[in-house]
């Protein structure tokens, strides 16, 4: 049974911040000053800086504070995942669902940093990866928190999701990203992602380093054993180095760790 799905509007202050992030004379107050004008996103943006995953707490007291520390890429990943977040039903059934986006969103972003590539593609796919779910919980709840909770793995639940309103949470969560104006390399990690996963088969798409570093965070997430061997398939198709690679896996994860450890 196919139905019409709404995509929630791009919010007008992460239109603003889109395009303060694509000058190249950006300076740090500019973004302060433009979350700083959203009462209630500065609020939540200062309100998750003091997760332990970021190590500021007790350390800053304003949004231009946050911004020098953790610089432009970061503080805007947060201020994106407040507005994905506040741009669907605040309800207990997705509360699982932003917590492993904004994990797999550090993770992604600072993985990309690491290896000296560009980190805010790598980031924002992290954060929307899983939002197409939301999109489905949002116009079907009823009938969709059902299959939601039976489906074992994403693989299954795509399958289900087409069967049952003809489009899956991943083409959903591609559009959504392309509607909100993120780049390619984001666009094609959403969209692919539940395949890459699966298959460990890279898309023929632009900026396939995103693809990998996805596959990489979820093998992190769900099964770390089995890092070297994905990283030794996954890896040679977009021509990056493996031991450069896992050792800039094992340094992130590992700083994460120690963060989550300490808290």
């Amino acid at each position: 049974m196919k139905i019409e799905l709404n995509l929630p509007a791009h919010p007008q202050t992460l239109i603003q911040l889109g395009e303060l992030l694509r000058k190249p004379d950006l300076n740090l107050g500019d973004v302060s000053q433009l979350i700083e004008k959203d009462l209630s996103l500065a609020a939540a943006v200062m309100n998750t800086i003091t997760s332990p995953l970021y190590g500021l707490k007790g350390r800053v007291q304003s949004v231009q504070q946050a911004v020098t520390f953790l610089g432009t890429r970061e503080i805007s990943a947060i201020a994106y995942e407040t507005g994905l977040r506040s741009s669907f039903p605040q309800v207990p059934e997705l509360h699982a669902l932003w917590e492993r986006a904004r994990m797999r969103g550090l993770l992604m972003g600072r993985m990309a940093q690491a290896l000296s590539m560009e980190a805010w593609s790598a980031h924002t796919a992290g954060l929307f990866e899983e939002c197409g779910k939301a999109v489905l919980y949002s116009n079907a709840g009823e009938q969709y928190l059902p299959i939601l909770r039976s489906a074992r793995t994403d693989g299954a639940l795509i399958q289900i999701e087409q069967d049952t309103f003809g489009i899956d949470h991943a083409e959903l969560g591609a559009r959504l990203c392309e509607s909100w104006g993120l780049p390619d390399g984001t666009v094609n990690s959403v969209r692919h992602h539940v395949m890459v996963n699966f298959t460990h088969r890279l898309p023929p798409v632009s900026h396939r380093y995103v693809c990998v570093l996805s596959t990489l965070a979820d093998t992190l997430m769900t099964a770390p054993d089995e890092l070297e061997a994905v990283v030794s398939k996954v890896a040679p198709q977009a021509m990056m180095d493996q031991t450069s690679l896992l050792r800039s896996l094992h340094k992130v994860k590992d700083k994460i760790d120690d963060a989550l450890a300490d808290a």
